[in-house]
């Protein structure tokens, strides 16, 4: 099993050629083709506080083939993907060409996405998507107004863009690198894109004026905060991140005077019956000329240094993991 593991707390991540597969637990096994390098998964490989158990394979992402399953639900041969649910923090991860995983948060791997395509949506389109679901169940439609993304070059930013777009949406997109990444993510559906500065440098009055009908925010922190303060009476905020910090420095008054609501949207425990529809969605929706353009591959040995570059905000779009090279 070749595997990336990572020994102890504060421990640097090391690439094993021939590692110990006595390590993996689970009643599905897998041969793992694929995984993806998300925000999480550059913490861990960085030391910085997301892995929860040692030794500890990470991967918070993986698609794969089962070869073995005790759940009656799976059989050897299942096409599988598979996000959070504790891979990469508390259990064994897609960093690995094999993994054993429990059942429960297991998702047979739609017709129409390839096991490439479906790792480079990965938890970062997962969460995208969920987050657009809750935003239209919520009753959000076209004809409300400007949906603002948040963090929009990274990977969930990109492909909530692109769902929004496709769903009819007018959408702003928020970055860090708007000279740089505007043509990329007016590529994917934005209509504009602005200086993340405008919402990031200060908190702002609680309620300021009325710009968006909804949002999708990867930010947290004093972004959300202005965020919160610019979306319409009955507007739906869904948060999903806390690249700019945990904290919110707001009041009430956005949720009782003007009726905004904050969603919070967490791809790791999701229940099965929404994993399903949100990856249905996926595999109907999203333009995959789009999914392939903001997508690119490296080998395992290449997710170690390109944690810090994941952590810097110098990779946009997604980025595939293949296991095997």
């Amino acid at each position: 099993m070749r595997a990336i593991l990572i020994d102890s707390e504060g421990a640097a991540p090391r690439l094993l050629e021939d590692a110990d597969e006595s390590l993996l637990t689970g009643e599905v096994a897998l041969d793992v083709e694929f995984s993806s390098l998300n925000y999480k998964d550059a913490m861990a490989l960085a030391g910085k506080g997301i892995a929860r158990a040692h030794p500890l394979i990470p991967g918070i992402d993986l698609v794969g083939t089962v070869t073995e399953s005790a759940d009656a639900r799976f059989s050897p041969g299942d096409a599988v993907v598979l996000n959070g649910d504790g891979i990469g923090e508390s259990l064994h991860g897609g960093f690995a060409t094999r993994a054993r995983v429990r059942p429960d948060a297991l998702v047979h791997l739609p017709d129409a996405l390839t096991p490439q395509r479906a790792a480079a949506l990965g938890t970062a389109g997962f969460t995208a998507m969920l987050a657009v679901l809750r935003l239209e169940d919520a009753g959000l439609t076209p004809a409300d107004g400007d949906v603002l993304v948040t963090g929009a070059s990274g990977g969930a930013g990109s492909v909530a863009i692109a769902l929004l777009a496709g769903r009819g949406h007018r959408v702003i997109a928020s970055t860090g690198r708007a000279e740089e990444h505007g043509e990329y993510l007016r590529s994917l559906g934005a209509a504009e894109v602005v200086d993340r500065r405008e919402l990031s440098e200060e908190p702002g009055r609680p309620l300021q004026s009325q710009r968006f009908a909804a949002a999708v925010d990867g930010v947290g922190s004093t972004t959300l905060a202005n965020v919160l303060a610019q979306t319409s009476w009955g507007g739906t905020v869904a948060a999903f991140g806390l690249a700019q910090g945990p904290d919110l420095p707001t009041t009430v008054l956005p949720f009782i005077l003007r009726g905004v609501t904050l969603a919070g949207i967490n791809s790791v425990e999701c229940p099965l019956p929404l994993r399903e529809r949100a990856w249905a969605a996926l595999a109907s929706e999203l333009d995959l000329a789009l999914l392939d353009s903001m997508t690119t591959t490296i080998g395992l040995a290449d997710a170690i240094p390109a944690a810090q570059r994941v952590l810097a905000g110098r990779i946009r779009g997604r980025t595939v993991v293949e296991v095997g090279r």
